[in-house]
């Protein structure tokens, strides 16, 4: 399956990855350092083919950083 790239306004490319009805995924393409960033889906689409580069760009705005889950080591006091 392929995912829908775009470029935002400040020129770096990203993968649109549809991870479930609820929640979409910003992947950094090439050339961009950032983390990847997780948005509400909308409720009006489906489908990242559809949405304008307005509408990404307002998605990708409201996203938040994904965070690392850190685990505490079993072997630690």
């Amino acid at each position: 399956m392929g995912f829908r790239t775009f470029t935002d306004r400040a020129g770096r490319i990203w993968e649109v990855r549809d991870r479930s009805s609820r929640e979409w995924e910003f992947w950094p393409g090439k050339d961009n350092p950032g983390p990847s960033r997780f948005a509400a889906a909308p409720g009006y689409e489906t489908d990242p083919f559809e949405l304008s580069v307005e509408q990404l760009q307002r998605l990708l705005d409201s996203a938040s950083a994904a965070s690392k889950r850190e685990k505490k080591s079993p072997f630690l006091d």
